[in-house]
């Protein structure tokens, strides 16, 4: 029995674990059957002691071959993985050659797909690059296509002159602050030249007055009368002329806006030329369309000329007259109407207690002073009521705007007619007299001072 074992131990570590597990599996079986057919058979159970020693033998086997076997399953994984490592290798750089090839796929679409700025650069023509560009970008080997060589040249020269440029622009930079820290310096002595003008005017106003110098508000005067419309420019004039003649103590000036007056005698001027094209023959039609875009009525048949002429008069006789004016008036004319009117400037008095309305006889200023400006205003020949100056007849004959009378001084009676034609000869006399004008407006309102 014992030989058995040990000729079966032998054979055992011949044998390899896979084969060892299956000879001990079917030794198992066997033993099993026969301890079954033994237990059925009624055999003596000293058998079964064989039996069982066997059995652990065959024990003793399956576990020399299990750790044969966990041995070997160690040694493959060693093998394996020994195997497996130049595999993971080579495998993770084929992922890094795919990662690459990608990159360089898309960098080289993207390189495709590129739309360039230079189509939209303004580039000098090559005639001019060829004569204009220095040598040294000129002589310079890009490409080896001549064409994209060019094209980078050319692109080199622009950058170049660009480069120029920017330098020139700094250096003008420069130039422009420097001007600019000049002109602050002119400017502040610029600003502080009227305070030192105003003083040296004044200072020479002594000159003027002891050599019969105009001062420059006279000059400005005379300058705007230029623009005045005929009948202010005749009372301007006569009252200028009474004031130097006989050194009566008043002052005129001339007020308005200059820029609309210059408008108002460009506009004249124009219609004056259209009328003239349209006596030698320019169509009638463009012509009319001409006329009526001059001639705008604004402000209706109280259109008002731009410049007006303001007289200051002085009571002659205190001191000092300058120190006391007695009344301001204002002349202004009509347009449409072709009148002077004339009204007392800053007044707080009633129309109907103006001094105005009664300084000649039947003359309050309502009733138009001639037969157009009543065909113009209307049945009922009235003027304005609420305008603040009123056409005056003896405003009309220092204009020089003479009227005839409406009736003929023969229809009536040739005794009331002597008489009414003198009296309405002495009134235009006291009208054309420019010193009477002024003797009843101070005496007007000296009168009413008096009284208050």
């Amino acid at each position: 029995m014992q030989s058995e074992m040990a000729i079966d131990t032998v054979a055992t570590a011949e044998k390899s674990p896979l084969e060892l597990l299956q000879q001990t599996k079917a030794s198992v079986e066997a033993i099993i059957a026969k301890m079954l057919s033994i237990k059925q058979q009624g055999t003596p159970k000293s058998e079964n002691r064989e039996l069982l020693t066997q059995m652990f033998l065959n024990f003793i086997n399956l576990r020399q071959a299990n750790r044969s076997i966990l041995i070997e399953e160690e040694k493959v994984r060693t093998e394996t993985e020994i195997a497996k490592s130049p595999v993971d290798f080579t495998t993770l750089e084929l992922h890094n050659l795919m990662y690459e090839k990608s990159h360089y796929l898309k960098a080289n679409k993207a390189s495709r797909d590129f739309k360039s700025r230079y189509p939209n650069i303004d580039l000098i023509s090559e005639q001019d690059f060829f004569s204009d560009a220095p040598e040294a970008i000129k002589s310079q080997t890009l490409s080896n296509d001549s064409s994209h060589d060019l094209m980078l040249k050319r692109l080199n020269f622009e950058l170049h002159q660009r480069k120029e440029l920017c330098k020139l622009r700094v250096r003008l930079e420069q130039q422009k602050k420097s001007l600019l820290e000049s002109n602050a310096e002119r400017n502040k002595f610029l600003s502080s030249l009227p305070v030192h003008l105003k003083s040296l005017k004044k200072a020479s106003l002594p000159v003027q007055s002891q050599l019969s110098l105009q001062n420059q508000k006279k000059l400005k005067y005379h300058n705007l009368a230029e623009l005045l419309p005929p009948p202010l420019y005749v009372i301007y004039s006569q009252f200028m002329a009474l004031k130097e003649a006989f050194e009566e103590n008043i002052d005129v000036e001339v007020s308005g806006s200059l820029k609309d007056a210059q408008t108002y005698a460009r506009q004249q001027a124009e219609q004056n030329s259209e009328s003239l094209r349209l006596e030698v023959g320019v169509d009638e039609e463009r012509q009319r369309k001409r006329l009526k875009k001059v001639g705008s009525d604004e402000g209706g048949v109280y259109q008002v000329h731009p410049l007006k002429v303001v007289l200051h008069v002085y009571d002659d006789e205190i001191t000092d007259p300058k120190s006391h004016e007695l009344v301001m008036l204002k002349f202004e004319y009509l347009l449409k109407l072709n009148v002077v009117c004339v009204g007392i400037e800053e007044s707080e008095d009633g129309l109907e207690k103006n001094i105005l309305c009664n300084l000649f006889p039947d003359d309050s200023g309502l009733e138009p002073p001639h037969q157009s400006a009543k065909l113009i205003l209307g049945k009922d020949h009235v003027f304005d009521k609420s305008r603040t100056s009123r056409p005056y007849k003896w405003a009309q004959h220092l204009a020089g705007i003479e009227t005839l009378p409406e009736m003929s001084p023969f229809f009536t009676d040739k005794d009331i007619q002597y008489s009414d034609t003198a009296k309405g000869y002495a009134s235009a006399s006291d009208h054309r007299n420019v010193q009477t004008v002024l003797q009843r407006i101070r005496s007007q309102k000296k009168t009413k001072l008096t009284l208050v």
